[in-house]
C-alpha cells in the first residue's frame, strides 16, 4: 500500500526569522505575572490532590474534616479581631474569610495595574479578551440555569463562571515556549476580566443584613486611604494597616469582607515618589563615589566600607524604594505569599471531598453534572463563539501567532474554575444542615471534576495542533 506523501500535512513550524521581529514588543510584567501564575498552579495542584487523598483515608479522613473547626483569635482584652458578630472564627472561615480577602486584595492590585499599564489599558487590545470573558461567564450561567431550574441547587449558578488563572496557565507551562506569549496574555487577561464579574457577584448577590453604621466607619477609613494615595504615601504600613480596619467593618456589616480587599487595592497609588530620570542622576552620583583615584584595585577588593560609602548606598537603596510604585511593590511582594501559601491552603481545606459514601453515578447527576456540563461545554462555547464573532465583525484583532485551533483549546482551558468557583459554592451552600453540607460537596465535586476535564482535554488539543519549535514572541528566560 502506498501513501501520498503530498495528502499528509506536516504539522506546522514557527518561523525562526518571526522570533526575533516580535519577541520586543510584549510587557515585562505580563511575563512575570504569567511565570508567577503557572508556578503557582502546579502548588496548587499538589494542594488539591493532597486534599482529596486526606479526606478519604480512614483514621486521617476525620482529623482532617475536624482540624478546620478550630478556633481563630488574636485578642487583646475582651476583643477578639478575628470574630464575626461576636462569635470567634473557626480556622476554615479564617481562610475563606480572612486570607481570601489578601487573594482578592492582590487581584484588585493586578486589575488596577492592568487598567493603567497593562492590556487593559488598549481598548483594541483588550477588548477580545473582555468580550470573550463575557461570553465565558453569560454562557455557563445560563446552561447552568436551564439544567438546574427549579431545583435546590438553582442557585448556584454563579459557580461555572469563573477562570482560575493559575491552573490554566499551569497547562500551558506544561507545553513550554511552543506556546505564543500573546496566547498567555489573552488567557490571563480573560481570566482578571472573570475576576471582575466575580467579585460583582460576590459583592451583589453574598451580603447579609447590611449594618450601616459600620459602613459609614469604613468609607471614611477608605476615604483616609484615599487621601494617602493623592499625597503618594508610600508606607505599607499604612495601606495595609487600615485596609485591615476595614475588612473588619466589612465583615461584620453584612458586606462579604473579600471586597474589602478589593477596594483597598484600588486605593494603593501607582505612581512612583521618583522618576526614572531622577532616579538615574541619584545612581550615577552615588556610583561616582566609589571609583578609584589610579585604578580599580581598590574595588575589586572585598573590604568593610567605610561609613561615607555606606551612606552612598543608603542613599541607592532609598532611590530604589522610591522609583517603585506602592502599587508594584505590594503586587511584587504579595504574590509569592498568596501563590505558594494562600491560594493552595484555600484549595487544602476546600477541596478534600469525601469520596466513600457517595455513589459514582452521582458525578452524572444533580449539581454535579450541572457544573460540569457548565464549566467544560459551557466556558468552551461562550469564550470561543464571543471571540469568534469579534473577530468576524472585525472589532478586535486574533492575538499574534494563533489560529483558531490554539483559540478553541484555549477556550476550554477556561473551564478551570476552580478556587474562585469553589469559593462561590462555599458562599452558595453555607448552611448548616445536611442537605446544604451535601449540595456543597457534590458542587466540589463538580468542579473538580469539570476543571480536570477541561484542563486535560484542553492540554491534548494543545499538544496535537501547536506547532514545533519556539514560538515567534515565547517567554525568555
Amino acid at each position: 500500500m502506498t501513501t501520498n506523501s503530498s495528502q499528509i500535512k506536516p504539522r506546522p513550524s514557527w518561523d525562526s526569522e518571526e522570533k526575533s521581529v516580535f519577541s520586543s514588543g510584549i510587557f515585562f510584567s505580563a511575563r512575570q505575572a504569567i511565570r508567577r501564575h503557572a508556578t503557582g498552579g502546579n502548588v496548587l495542584i499538589a494542594a488539591t490532590v493532597l486534599a482529596l487523598v486526606a479526606a478519604n483515608i480512614p483514621g486521617i479522613n476525620s482529623h482532617y474534616f475536624e482540624f478546620w473547626n478550630q478556633e481563630v483569635r488574636l485578642q487583646l482584652g475582651d476583643f477578639n479581631f478575628f470574630s464575626h458578630n461576636g462569635h470567634p472564627m473557626s480556622l476554615l472561615a479564617f481562610i475563606n474569610d480572612a486570607l481570601m480577602a489578601i487573594f482578592f486584595f492582590t487581584i484588585g492590585l493586578e486589575i488596577k495595574r492592568e487598567i493603567l499599564v497593562g492590556e487593559l489599558s488598549s481598548f483594541k487590545q483588550a477588548l477580545l479578551p473582555i468580550v470573550g470573558a463575557i461570553g465565558g461567564m453569560v454562557v455557563p450561567v445560563l446552561l447552568y440555569y436551564l439544567l438546574a431550574k427549579g431545583t435546590d441547587y438553582a442557585d448556584g449558578a454563579a459557580i461555572p463562571m469563573a477562570t482560575d488563572i493559575a491552573f490554566s496557565l499551569g497547562v500551558l507551562a506544561m507545553l513550554g515556549k511552543r506556546v505564543p506569549l500573546s496566547l498567555k496574555i489573552f488567557l490571563t487577561t480573560l481570566a482578571v476580566v472573570d475576576d471582575i464579574g466575580g467579585i460583582i457577584v460576590i459583592a451583589a448577590f453574598y451580603s447579609t443584613h447590611i449594618e450601616l453604621s459600620l459602613l459609614i466607619y469604613a468609607a471614611l477609613l477608605f476615604g483616609l486611604l484615599l487621601l494617602g494615595s493623592v499625597f503618594r504615601i508610600k508606607s505599607k504600613i499604612f495601606y495595609l494597616g487600615i485596609g485591615g480596619i476595614i475588612w473588619f467593618l466589612f465583615l461584620n456589616s453584612g458586606i462579604h469582607p473579600t471586597i474589602a480587599g478589593v477596594l483597598v487595592a484600588f486605593s494603593v497609588p501607582a505612581t512612583p515618589v521618583f522618576a526614572p530620570k531622577k532616579y538615574i542622576k541619584i545612581i550615577r552620583r552615588s556610583i561616582s563615589h566609589f571609583k578609584g583615584d589610579d585604578d580599580d584595585t581598590e574595588l575589586e577588593k572585598r573590604t568593610i566600607l567605610d561609613k561615607e560609602q555606606m551612606n552612598w548606598l543608603k542613599e541607592v537603596e532609598s532611590a530604589s524604594d522610591k522609583v517603585i510604585s506602592p502599587l508594584q511593590d505590594l503586587e511584587d511582594s504579595l504574590h509569592p505569599i498568596v501563590n505558594f501559601f494562600i491560594v493552595p491552603l484555600f484549595a487544602f481545606a476546600n477541596a478534600g471531598i469525601f469520596l466513600l459514601d457517595m455513589e459514582p453515578s452521582s458525578i452524572f447527576e444533580g449539581i454535579s453534572l450541572a457544573i460540569i456540563t457548565a464549566l467544560v461545554a459551557g466556558k468552551f462555547l461562550g469564550i470561543l463563539s464571543f471571540s469568534w464573532l469579534a473577530v468576524k465583525l472585525g472589532l478586535a484583532p486574533m492575538p499574534a501567532h494563533s489560529n483558531w485551533h490554539m483559540m478553541a483549546s484555549v477556550s476550554m482551558l477556561g473551564g478551570i474554575g476552580f478556587t474562585v468557583s469553589l469559593f462561590i459554592a462555599t458562599l452558595t451552600f453555607s448552611g448548616s444542615d445536611a442537605a446544604q453540607a451535601a449540595l456543597l460537596a457534590h458542587s466540589k465535586l463538580g468542579i473538580v471534576a469539570g476543571s480536570l476535564i477541561a484542563g486535560t482535554a484542553a492540554f491534548i488539543w494543545l499538544h496535537i495542533t501547536m506547532p514545533k519549535g519556539v514560538a515567534p514572541d515565547a517567554d525568555e528566560d
